[in-house]
């Protein structure tokens, strides 16, 4: 804070982030200086000052007017003009909701903007402002400075329509010269980057094209206000000027589509911005931003096992026609649409004409679930697996992966074997949970993006996590350069957006950015008519070494414990104290330890289960988390709280019914997105918290009635939204083995497993042994 403060008096007030220990530093300071900033434009009270900006009837010969009024917070089209004040019009209305005195009010404004608005104060001398009278010059200050700087200390703006429409800039037209181009995304001809179109550059103001007569007329009156047509055009001698200059180039021809892409995309320079594109065929469908919606839907290809849904259709066809074209997508449906599935299908569909293996980058946690995913929908592609200690390396590796569909490999390993990996061309590269690559300057960003391919996809449920340099970091995956250089990239959007709230900026990034985003939510009718009442779906964790170490030396304990003690009552404690434990040490080492030691970084279910629950509070939804123990519950609710900052209620067979009854309530009613923990004993039964979409099963209890039930404290009558459940299962230990088990005889299982889990007790040895060891592939790096 002290380094922040020293620069605001030197020439660059930016201070330079070195370090893991600075960045934290950073964003302390700039979160504390957001709190503040956010709290300066809170309204203190119903009414606040407001200022309206008003353009002269006739262009000659009169002011243009600032009129000064009072705005209602709670609804801003409520507007109490000045003149109306002075007057007493309207007082009984403004009284009667709670505004005593408005001439006070307003005055009390005046004065507090008055250091924003010079020209106020000469209106402040009369005893009635109403306006305040500008010229030309004085209006375009008023727009450019004025507003943003009253805007941003919290009074009221109300600017003419034509401010955010009507500016000088280029429209681009094209016309595809037949192939591909011409027929539009839905049909069936080819079509590539490297069509040819026929291209024409206009000078434009919105979509009204000016010829060089009357740009140079207006570059002779020399003013930044003007009226054209019928309309206020916003000018500066910079944008005239880069105009000038622009009629002395050729402005038709043909080019690649992929150049009139760019252009239709981004500014052909700073000083001169595309304001209006009109191009035919795919082209246009893709820069309207209609494209997932005119493309014919892909149907399930053949070599995938399993059904898709009718907007998973359309998510495979954007897929496939970006594919195609050889641009990056950055899929962000919403968590439990299933983003995989698509991905999945995608492959299916490019192994029916193979171009080349496919590197998919994801967590450590998540490189099981991806593994038997794939063997479940996609059983025909050469999967290879890239991870662990005893990984491929060399010639060996590289014929491995040349010979593979789909490789799969983590975040770590592709800046750790980077140059193994780069010897490889891929025919794509996938990032699962892509904002693992949001900070562009750490060393695994650099690696992935390093990785040569003719396609990237980026698969994130939060495009956008804290900060729009996220959103910037993957499309420099996705789609290299066309944001920009970064600190380009802050200066034309990061700041106007998040420190101004500048709506045009964001229109235009939207604009940017939109033909590679694909981004459908669950709240969208069209998509949740189409997903079932209830999605379940194992979510596969990886052990820590700490984990695996702990695992194994239980397992060898209790084992000789089991076969010493024969049969009878102790063998079946003593199988049943061993599946305690062992689920303990899935949970987390400070769970059987029960030692009080730190919980982060040392579970891998745990590190799963922040990064669900932070995308569930992300999206402003609730969720019920079961665990069987009572005191990992008691572990959990403290540090789930302050690692996702949102509120976290812990339920279980010691809470009082008074204070039971409170949490459900509170959970039921309140509107901020939350977690409610339950003991599966406690929170199994009776109760009704259909304000959760989530049901989370940390560790399992081994019988799907058991676990049914809990799940439908949230699936039930008077459940408005489709219920996602999700149950952990740690890779290659005792959870995954009796995992399958049920799944084989899931028609049975009812039967065969009973209301509890003695049936595990009648195993024989060497069946427990089998349930019980530990698989390699179980321990995370």
């Amino acid at each position: 804070a002290e380094r922040w403060a020293g620069s605001l008096a030197g020439a660059d007030a930016q201070v330079p982030v070195a370090t893991p220990e600075d960045e934290a530093e950073a964003a302390d300071l700039a979160a504390a200086l957001n709190e503040w900033h956010a709290a300066a434009q809170r309204p203190t009270g119903p009414v606040r000052t407001c200022f309206r900006l008003m353009e002269p009837v006739e262009p000659a010969g009169e002011s243009w007017l600032v009129g000064l009024a009072l705005q209602s917070t709670d609804d801003p089209s409520l507007l109490l003009p000045a003149a109306d004040i002075w007057s007493g019009a309207a007082a009984g209305g403004w009284a009667a909701a709670g505004i005593r005195h408005p001439e006070e009010d307003l005055l009390a404004g005046l004065g507090a903007a008055s250091r924003l608005f010079t020209e106020l104060d000469e209106g402040l001398r009369t005893p009635a402002p109403e306006a305040v009278a500008l010229d030309t010059e004085g209006a375009f200050r008023f727009l450019k400075q004025t507003a943003p700087l009253l805007s941003g200390a919290g009074f009221g703006v109300l600017l003419p329509d034509w401010v955010r429409k009507a500016r000088l800039g280029l429209k681009i037209t094209t016309r595809s010269r037949g192939g591909g181009g011409g027929g539009g995304i839905g049909a069936e001809a080819k079509f590539g980057m490297n069509d040819l179109v026929d291209f024409r550059y206009d000078l434009a103001v919105g979509d009204e094209s000016l010829d060089a007569d009357e740009l140079e007329e207006l570059a002779r009156l020399k003013v930044p206000l003007v009226r054209l047509r019928g309309q206020w055009v916003e000018l500066d001698d910079r944008h005239l000027q880069a105009a000038l200059k622009f009629l002395q180039r050729s402005r038709t021809g043909t080019m690649e589509a992929a150049e009139a892409l760019r252009d239709g995309l981004r500014s052909i320079d700073d000083d001169l911005p595309v304001v209006a594109v009109d191009a035919d065929g795919w082209l246009g469908d893709l820069l309207s931003g209609q494209a997932e919606r005119r493309l014919a839907p892909v149907a399930t290809p053949a070599g995938f096992r399993g059904q898709l849904r009718p907007y998973q259709e359309r998510g495979l066809a954007w897929l496939s026609f970006l594919g195609d074209l050889r641009l990056g997508a950055i899929l962000a449906d919403d968590m439990g649409l299933g983003k995989t599935v698509m991905m999945l299908a995608l492959l299916a569909k490019a192994g029916e004409a193979p171009t080349g293996p496919t590197i998919l980058l994801c967590p450590m946690s998540l490189v099981g679930n991806w593994q038997r995913e794939a063997a479940r929908f996609t059983p025909d592609l050469a999967v290879h697996v890239h991870h662990g200690a005893d990984r491929l390396s060399g010639e060996e590796l590289t014929d491995a992966l040349n010979r593979a569909d789909l490789v799969i490999t983590t975040y770590g390993l592709a800046a750790r074997d980077q140059e193994a990996l780069g010897q490889v061309r891929w025919s794509r590269v996938v990032c699962d949970e892509a904002q693992n690559i949001k900070n562009a300057a750490t060393r695994q960003a650099r690696a992935v993006r390093a990785l040569p391919a003719e396609a990237r996809i980026a698969l994130t449920g939060t495009p956008v996590e804290n900060r729009l340099t996220d959103l910037w970091s993957i499309m420099e995956f996705v789609s290299p350069g066309l944001l920009g250089p970064a600190e380009r990239f802050r200066t034309r959007y990061v700041v106007p957006i998040e420190r101004n709230g500048d709506e045009e900026a964001a229109a235009r990034l939207r604009q940017v950015t939109g033909p590679f985003i694909l981004r459908r939510q669950k709240t969208d009718k069209t998509i949740i008519s189409d997903l079932p009442d209830k999605l379940e779906m194992k979510v596969w964790c990886n052990l820590t070494p700490e984990q695996a170490s702990l695992y194994q030396a239980t397992v060898a304990d209790m084992m000789e414990r089991i076969e010493a003690a024969g049969e009878g009552i102790e063998r079946r404690g003593l199988v049943l104290a061993t599946m305690a434990k062992l689920k303990q040490v899935c949970n987390h080492p400070a769970h059987l330890l029960g030692d009080g030691s730190r919980l982060d970084g040392r579970s891998g279910k745990l590190a799963r289960l922040e990064e669900i629950c932070d995308e569930i509070i992300a999206e402003g939804d609730k969720a019920l988390c079961f665990t069987q123990y009572a005191e990992f519950g008691r572990m959990l609710q403290p540090y789930l709280a302050a690692r996702l900052g949102c509120p976290v209620s812990y339920l279980h067979g010691g809470t009082p019914k008074k204070q039971r009854d409170a949490m459900v309530s509170q959970f039921q009613e309140g509107t901020d997105p939350s977690l409610f923990i339950l003991s599966l004993k406690a929170g199994g039964t009776g109760l009704n918290l259909t304000a959760a979409s989530h049901v989370i099963h940390i560790d399992r209890w081994w019988n799907p009635a058991v676990e049914d039930q809990a799940t439908d404290r949230a699936f039930r009558i008077g459940q408005r939204k489709d219920v996602q459940v999700r149950k952990f299962v740690c890779v290659g230990t005792l959870e995954e083995r009796i995992d399958a088990m049920i799944e084989e005889k899931k028609a049975l299982a009812e039967r065969i497993v009973g209301t509890g889990e003695g049936w595990l007790t009648e195993l024989s040895v060497a069946d427990l042994r089998k349930v019980m060891e530990l698989s390699p592939d179980a321990v995370s790096e």
